[in-house]
């Protein structure tokens, strides 16, 4: 046989091979698994690009939750909205009840008379999340009646496109009939941000000085993801450990909504996973990673997050380096729970309100 035709031969065999090899690797791409700190039925969770509405992630997105202290959120959405429109300034007294005295922690102890001023106030509800003083706001703001305050802030939610949600106080302590969604609270999110960029920078804060001392926070991915820049955290026991965070950096924004994460330090480490998966490859190629709940995960099966832990993305620590503001080992974690908690593809760009 002429040597030439071996040699074409080879040529066509190894091209066979590589083709062979090739469509292997495409066909059966390694499987990716997220790690989820939560169980299923309590487990929420939506990404969407806050620019163009786009939704990068959701699991149960549309199921109801409880919100907990993700409730001031909308008192403050309502509060701002007194700002705008001169109801209140920021040097307005707002007094405190007996009633909203009462409310267990988190909150600054107010006795019956005594009187907050609305700038304090707001640092008050989204560094603290005071109880007291988010009842307080919704009895002045409800005309004396934190019942007519709840109606009021259900009645703006549906205005703002958020179907699933209903209010039945101003600061998220258990209430049978106080529930949202993760979607619901991503539209509020991106209302606060659009409506009130003047006030956004509040949910940046992490601690605050009243009456002469310093009052620190309790969210934690402030500082520790850079972009990251609010918005609220939540834990009452039947809801879990809850969280809207709003990441903006490098031409990039994202409204994050974790809900029902088993403790704050995994709500946090799993937030975090999710804006490097909405950064990275893995979403604009579609690939959807298969979910291991909390109570599925073994030493045998490591987690394996998306994108891989040696991609350096924008806003994220670079391989290796400390991440500047997670909890010490063996610390207690924040949103400490109060004593009293015995108890889909549109985009989801909210209506200018």
């Amino acid at each position: 046989m002429p040597r030439p035709f071996l040699i074409l031969q080879k040529l066509i065999a190894a091209m066979a091979l590589l083709l062979l090899v090739a469509g292997c690797t495409t066909a059966a791409p390694p499987e990716s698994v997220l790690a989820v700190p939560a169980k299923p039925q309590k487990y929420a969770a939506i990404v969407v690009d806050a620019s163009t509405g786009k939704t990068l992630f959701e699991v149960n997105s549309t199921a109801q939750r409880y919100p907990a202290s993700l409730t001031k959120m909308m008192t403050l959405y309502m509060l701002f909205e007194a700002l705008e429109s001169g109801r209140v300034t920021k040097e307005t007294q707002i007094p405190v009840s007996d009633h909203a005295a009462s409310q267990p922690p988190t909150k600054l102890r107010f006795r019956r008379g005594e009187t907050i001023d609305v700038d304090s106030a707001i640092r008050a509800m989204v560094v603290k999340s005071a109880n007291d003083v988010a009842v307080a706001v919704g009895e002045y703001l409800g005309g004396g009646s934190e019942d007519q305050f709840a109606a009021m802030m259900t009645a703006k939610a549906r205005s703002l496109g958020m179907t699933g949600t209903n209010f039945r106080n101003a600061c998220g302590l258990p209430d049978d009939g106080q529930v949202t969604t993760a979607r619901d609270m991503a539209v509020l999110g991106m209302a606060l941000e659009k409506r009130f960029p003047q006030h956004f920078h509040y949910f940046s804060e992490s601690d605050f000085m009243f009456r002469g001392r310093l009052v620190r926070g309790h969210n934690d991915m402030l500082g520790r993801v850079r972009g990251v820049d609010g918005i609220k955290t939540g834990y009452i026991r039947a809801s879990g450990y809850n969280i809207v965070t709003s990441y903006n950096a490098d031409g990039r924004h994202l409204i994050v909504v974790v809900m029902g994460a088993d403790s704050a330090r995994q709500r946090n480490n799993h937030v975090e996973a999710l804006i490097q998966r909405s950064l990275g490859p893995a979403t604009a190629n579609g690939n959807q990673p298969r979910l291991m709940y909390s109570g599925e995960q073994t030493a045998a099966t490591p987690p394996t997050l998306l994108p891989p832990a040696d991609s350096a993305l924008p806003g994220l620590p670079l391989p290796g380096q400390p991440t500047p503001a997670s909890p010490v080992p063996g610390s207690p974690a924040s949103d400490l729970p109060s004593a009293d908690l015995a108890s889909p593809t549109s985009p989801l760009l909210p209506a200018a309100q």
